[in-house]
């Protein structure tokens, strides 16, 4: 380590901090903007040339979003076609319905996994929610019960949600690694989904039997529980105020009833997009690079190809269905990208900030200051992602910085290795989940907690997650 490569690593780290800071000062720079003029500050701090600057923040921007966004626009509207033609509801009550209470943890879990394959994390818990409460109700009805019956099934949908959300792609903190570690796709699947089983059955299911009687007097405002199981009424996609104990569910429009689905039709819809990735990494192991098959196969589980099948699949779902006319379709399909829009320029300038860090030789300081120190790297990803997710209360600003800065340990990226980095970044992201993020007052405010009910279910159940997350990902790397 020479004495230029400590300089380059105090400069990255007064960068992560000016980072914190400005987000978390009484201006609350947006996260987006708050990257942008950290790289900037980074890049002539470190001696890159101005004139190069420029060139480098639009090219690290411009191929993470040309990689990632269009991929993540395309899931946002599969995901809002899902739910408006009633696919979701389709899938959630032929996994629950005629079920034993004993099971119903372990069947929402299942739902909610399937549902948050396309889904964002927010999005996923409000489509979700007409299932908890309407099957919770049954449950209190009915009594026997130990403890709170929505606790006792909203957890189950919390840890597989935010599990996908954090370890599989085509979700936005695993697509984003994927990319900046240039980690195999198939790869990245199977492990995480070998991952992401053990940890929602220990962080969902298993918590919630534990957790529900500790918590019997949560129950959620009548008026919320009517209006999401009422007859005909569903809820439309919800943002949530994240800045204090009065935020509150904001639908963003009025939704139709829902259509009826065919279970077959609505499964098909969400898991295309899984199949022909999955189907992608077989070809490239099975068969000869000559094949025209082997061909047709990798160019149809390219992650932008492979979304964009399932959204014209869902999209003609829709029609057939009769669930909305043309122009309600387009309103809903535009506000699914408006939902996303902050998220994508969060990851266009964690791109800038990571390719400022590669261009200026940020990026080989720090793969010679963790050589020499023999750190873990899934640790040390894990770790990054972890702290700068808390501190910035962003788990998106979490990921794409700890991909800038786990990047130039792995060198070319690929193998094993690359895909548990891949996990163990998003599960990072995932920890210690509390006052200043969205979900938390999400949470919080949908089942009528108060903060001390929402850190003993959302906060324990994402860090769970997360340091479940990390322990499958080493037991993985054993056979790395």
């Amino acid at each position: 380590m020479t004495t230029h490569a400590w300089s380059l690593l105090l400069i990255l780290t007064l960068a992560i901090a000016a980072l914190i800071l400005l987000i978390n000062s009484r201006l609350r720079v947006h996260p987006f903007v708050a990257l942008i003029v950290v790289t900037i500050g980074t890049g002539l701090a470190a001696g890159e040339p101005a004139d190069k600057l420029a060139a480098s923040i639009e090219e690290g921007a411009g191929g993470t979003l040309g990689d990632v966004g269009i991929t993540l626009a395309l899931g946002a509207m599969l995901g809002r076609l899902l739910s408006d033609s009633g696919a979701t509801d389709a899938i959630a009550h032929a996994i629950v319905d005629r079920s034993s209470t004993r099971r119903l943890p372990w069947l929402v879990a299942g739902a909610a996994f399937v549902i948050g394959v396309p889904m964002f994390f927010e999005v996923g818990l409000i489509v979700l929610l007409p299932l908890i409460f309407g099957v919770a109700r049954r449950l209190e009805a009915r009594g026997g019960t130990k403890g709170s019956p929505y606790v006792l099934l909203g957890v189950p949908a919390i840890a597989a949600l935010s599990t996908l959300h954090g370890m599989l792609p085509p979700h936005p903190g695993p697509l984003t690694a994927m990319t900046g570690l240039h980690a195999d796709l198939g790869l990245t699947l199977l492990a995480g989904v070998i991952c992401a089983v053990p940890t929602i059955v220990l962080a969902g299911p298993v918590y919630a039997r534990w957790i529900a009687p500790r918590l019997a007097e949560v129950r959620p405002d009548p008026a919320l529980v009517a209006q999401f199981t009422g007859a005909g009424q569903l809820p439309a996609p919800a943002t949530a105020d994240a800045g204090g104990p009065g935020a509150q569910l904001r639908p963003e429009h009025d939704t139709p009833a829902r259509s009826h689905v065919p279970t077959g039709l609505a499964m098909t819809s969400v898991l295309i997009p899984v199949v022909l990735m999955l189907l992608r990494t077989l070809a490239e192991t099975a068969l000869d690079e000559s094949s025209q098959l082997r061909s047709a196969l990798v160019f149809i589980g390219e992650p932008l190809i492979a979304m964009l099948a399932g959204f014209l699949f869902a999209l003609g779902l829709t029609v057939m269905t009769g669930s909305g006319q043309g122009e309600e379709t387009r309103r809903s399909m535009t506000g699914s990208l408006q939902s996303i829009a902050s998220i994508l320029l969060i990851i266009g300038g964690g791109g800038a900030f990571n390719q400022v860090l590669k261009d200026s030789g940020i990026g080989d300081a720090i793969a010679s200051a963790a050589g020499g120190a023999h750190v873990n790297l899934i640790v040390l990803g894990w770790l990054i992602a972890l702290l700068l997710s808390l501190t910035t209360g962003s788990a998106t600003v979490g990921i794409v910085s700890a991909t800038g800065i786990i990047a130039p340990l792995i060198g070319t990226g690929g193998g094993l290795e690359a895909s548990l980095l891949v996990i163990a970044i998003g599960s990072g992201s995932l920890g210690l989940n509390y006052v200043n993020h969205a979900g938390f007052w999400l949470v919080k405010e949908s089942f009528g907690m108060n903060l001390t009910q929402a850190a003993k279910t959302q906060t324990v159940v994402q860090t769970l997650v997360s340091v479940l997350g990390l322990g499958m990902a080493l037991l993985l790397s054993a056979f790395a």
